[in-house]
């Protein structure tokens, strides 16, 4: 089994960095090198975003607790899925015309503020790291159970490939990995799944039985199978995927407007293919290895159900999808979080994102190190819930309200963020946060949207110059309004 998963590691991981590698790098622009260009069509665009989503809590995580917590966790799924409905429906149209491919690029542009431009790299810079420390725990697992080799091996593997794809092309190098590694995750998931359903030698599988009861839930209330637990799972899901940098990023991969609302629309179907496998999987581990814990039980499956050497040959083929899913979303997010980080430096172009991606990688690393490994979906849950509570809550009042002033956004993360941590360290040292439900988002966010709109309303002085001319480029048609230059048409702002 060693050889087959080890074998599986080392295929996706260097065959990601090869076709990274093969992206052009000379004469293009560093805000290209964020954004690939604005060259990706739509379906490969939406392929690369399914890829994203569909990390190590899609692929270990949800599985897992679908066999342990049974039926009420089926919904976990449909998190993202209308994460993205949100996405098409509030968020695209105007946030293109904006001409920022930044989170903090539009808290800047739309608030006039460089102090907030920074507070909000900082929100982004949080939540990646989530996200960042999730596919790492995850692959240390895979590397641990599967061939007893130190987790730290799992970490250096996705690292490492992750930071030669954010080298080789930025953006472009990424969207290239991701879209193919979407493709090779479906087939081997789902084969695999499906080899497992037949080799189960009965039909029906039992179903996986719940209810929705109260019941113990762990970081950012995952796991917790109460009605009003699994409802604030899917706020968070569904609010947070708005703040998601690596999501946001998306919007400027197309060619124009059009071709970013259809690749949202690409994004949404794939994802409903890739929604079976979480419940496939759930099931048969309900039944076969409901023992484990919820991020190994998929992993295990294989050898349980398939002896012999067709099984190593399973589990060898599941490592392989993997990491494929953890180097996607790492990429992703690795690019998109440097690239963030590295315009907080006026005028450093390529040299400050050489410089910031491999230091918000060693700072993810250096939290994997420091933490214990969990449950990978708790660590995405709680990336979701921070930006459900500030992120979101900035996008969605910048884009429809004229009257926001950086005083209320700045607020708003403060109240909205401090919730959401309360809540997280009230979970760690056992105090129970209410009988509504462990996660913070159901609390969180209506904070931070009364939070920025009240102190908008009592600081009418710090609304920034020009609101009117911003809110009429964002929300008049493309062909009226001309987004303003980005930042790629400067020809000074070269990579080479």
């Amino acid at each position: 089994m060693t050889v087959a998963v080890l074998t599986g590691i080392a295929f996706v991981s260097v065959l990601g960095v090869m076709a990274g590698a093969a992206r052009p790098r000379r004469s293009v622009g560093v805000a290209d090198f964020h954004v690939a260009a604005r060259t990706v069509p739509p379906w490969w665009n939406g392929a690369a975003i399914t890829s994203e989503s569909t990390s190590a809590a899609a692929c270990l995580g949800t599985a897992g607790l679908i066999a342990i917590h049974g039926s009420p966790m089926l919904w976990y799924p449909a998190g993202a899925a209308a994460g993205f409905v949100v996405v098409l429906a509030l968020v695209v149209a105007p946030l293109r015309r904006s001409g920022t491919y930044t989170l903090p690029d539009f808290a800047g542009w739309r608030l006039r503020s460089a102090r907030l431009r920074r507070f909000t790299t900082a929100f982004v810079l949080l939540v990646g790291l989530a996200f960042l420390v999730a596919q790492f725990h995850a692959a240390g697992v895979v590397v641990r159970l599967l061939t007893g080799l130190p987790p730290w091996l799992g970490w250096a593997a996705v690292a490492g490939a992750a930071l030669a794809v954010a080298y080789g092309g930025g953006a472009g190098s990424v969207t290239s990995v991701q879209a193919w590694q979407f493709w090779l995750k479906l087939v081997v998931f789902l084969g695999v799944g499906l080899v497992c359903w037949w080799a189960a030698g009965s039909w029906p599988v039992p179903w996986p039985e719940g209810a929705y009861r109260a019941g113990g839930a762990g970081l950012a209330g995952t796991g917790d199978p109460s009605l009003p637990g699994v409802l604030a799972v899917l706020l968070a899901c569904a609010l947070g995927t708005m703040g998601l940098p690596h999501v946001i990023v998306r919007v400027y991969t197309s060619k124009d407007g059009t071709g970013a609302r259809r690749s949202i629309v690409a994004a949404q179907a794939m994802l409903a293919a890739f929604c079976v496998v979480p419940p496939l999987y759930g099931v048969l581990g309900h039944v076969h290895a409901r023992d484990a814990a919820a991020d190994e039980i998929v992993l295990l499956l294989p050898a349980r159900m398939v002896p012999g050497a067709a099984g190593e040959l399973l589990t060898g083929l599941l490592a392989t999808g993997a990491f494929a899913a953890f180097l996607a979303t790492a990429g992703g997010v690795l690019v998109a979080v440097g690239g963030a980080v590295a315009a907080c430096v006026p005028g450093a172009g390529a040299r400050a994102f050489r410089t910031a991606v491999p230091a918000v990688l060693a700072a993810a690393l250096v939290l994997t190190a420091v933490s214990m490994p969990g449950v990978s979906v708790a660590l995405v849950l709680l990336g979701l819930s921070l930006s459900a509570a500030t992120l979101c809550p900035m996008l969605v009042l910048g884009i429809w309200w004229r009257r926001l002033t950086d005083a209320g956004v700045a607020a708003g993360f403060v109240l909205g963020g401090g919730v959401t941590g309360a809540f997280v360290l009230g979970e760690q040292v056992g105090v129970n946060p209410g009988a509504l439900t462990s996660c913070p988002a159901p609390v969180a966010v209506p904070a931070a949207f009364a939070a920025m709109v009240v102190i908008s309303l009592v600081t009418p002085g710090r609304l920034p110059q020009g609101v009117g001319f911003m809110m009429a480029r964002m929300h008049l048609p493309e062909r009226l309004a001309r987004p303003p230059a980005y930042r790629s048409s400067r020809q000074d702002d070269r990579w080479s």
